[in-house]
C-alpha cells in the first residue's frame, strides 16, 4: 500500500511540475492585463483599455486586414530568418573549425555587428529597389549575424578532451565533425537561432519602412498618422504572440535535439 501511494504521489508531482509553468504563464499573463486594466481605468497615462483594443482587433479581423498583415510580415520574417540562419551555421561551423577561415571571415563578422541592420534600410533601398528584396535582406542580416557568432562560439567552445579522446580512437576530421563537434555545438546553435529569431521580428517593423502596402509594421505606422492607438497595440500584441509562439516551437526543438544536455530545473 505504501508503495503504490509513493507511485501515485510520485505521478501527481510529475503531472504538477509539468502544468506549473503553463497555470504560472497564465496567471503572469492575467495579472498584466489586469495592471493594464487598471492603468487605463484609473486614467494614469492615455492609453486604451484591452477592452477597446479586443474590439479593433476583432474589427480588423472581420475585415480582413490583420489576417493578410500577419501572413504578409511573417512571410518577410521567416524568409529572412531562415536565409540567415542556414547560411550563419556553416559560416560558424568553417570559423569555428579552420583557423584561416576563421582569420578571414570573423573581422567581416565583427565588423557588420558594429553596424545596427536598420541604418543598412537606405543602403538596401538603393541597390535593391523597394520591393521585397530589401525588406528580406534586412531580416536575413539581423539573423545572420546573431546566429553566426552562437554557431562560432559553440564550436570553439567544444571540450577538447572529447575530441583528443575521438582522435586516440582512430577518428578522423571527417567522423569527428558530424559525431562529436555538430552535437556538443548544438546548445549554442539553438540559442543563436532563437536570438536570431528575435532579432528578426525587432527589424521587421523598420524593414516594413520600405514602402510596403502590408504588415504589421506597416499597420503600425498608417496607425501612428491617425493617432490610432488600439490599432496600434493590437499590431504590438499580434507581434508579440507570434514571436513568443515561435520561442516555443525552438525551445521544444532545443529540448528533444538536447535530451543529453542536464538541465537546472
Amino acid at each position: 500500500m505504501t508503495g503504490a501511494a509513493g507511485v501515485t504521489q510520485s505521478a501527481r508531482n510529475k503531472a504538477f511540475i509539468d502544468w506549473s509553468p503553463i497555470l504560472l504563464n497564465l496567471l503572469a499573463f492575467a495579472c498584466g492585463v489586469g495592471l493594464w486594466w487598471a492603468i487605463t481605468a484609473a486614467q494614469m497615462v492615455v492609453l486604451p483599455g484591452p477592452v477597446e483594443v479586443f474590439t479593433r482587433g476583432i474589427e480588423l479581423i472581420a475585415n480582413g486586414q490583420l489576417p493578410l498583415d500577419i501572413v504578409s510580415s511573417l512571410r518577410r520574417v521567416l524568409t529572412g530568418f531562415f536565409l540567415g540562419v542556414a547560411l550563419a551555421i556553416p559560416v560558424g561551423f568553417l570559423m569555428g573549425w579552420y583557423r584561416v577561415a576563421r582569420a578571414l571571415i570573423e573581422p567581416y563578422v565583427q565588423f557588420f555587428r558594429m553596424i545596427p541592420p536598420l541604418a543598412v534600410i537606405p543602403l538596401a533601398i538603393v541597390t535593391m529597389g523597394i520591393d521585397e528584396a530589401p525588406k528580406v535582406f534586412v531580416i536575413f542580416l539581423a539573423s545572420f549575424l546573431s546566429c553566426v557568432v552562437a554557431t562560432y562560439q559553440g564550436v570553439i567552445s567544444v571540450d577538447r578532451t572529447l575530441i583528443n579522446a575521438a582522435r586516440v580512437l582512430g577518428a578522423t576530421d571527417r567522423i569527428i565533425f558530424p559525431r562529436v563537434i555538430i552535437p556538443a555545438s548544438t546548445p549554442f546553435i539553438l540559442v543563436g537561432v532563437r536570438i536570431g529569431l528575435g532579432s528578426a521580428w525587432a527589424t521587421v517593423v523598420a524593414a516594413e519602412l520600405i514602402a510596403a502596402q502590408s504588415g504589421l509594421g506597416f499597420r503600425m505606422q498608417q496607425a501612428q498618422l491617425y493617432y490610432d492607438l488600439p490599432t496600434i497595440f493590437v499590431s504590438l500584441i499580434t507581434i508579440g504572440i507570434l514571436g513568443l509562439v515561435m520561442d516555443r516551437l525552438v525551445q521544444a526543438a532545443e529540448r528533444r535535439l538536447t535530451q543529453w544536455q542536464e538541465r537546472a530545473r
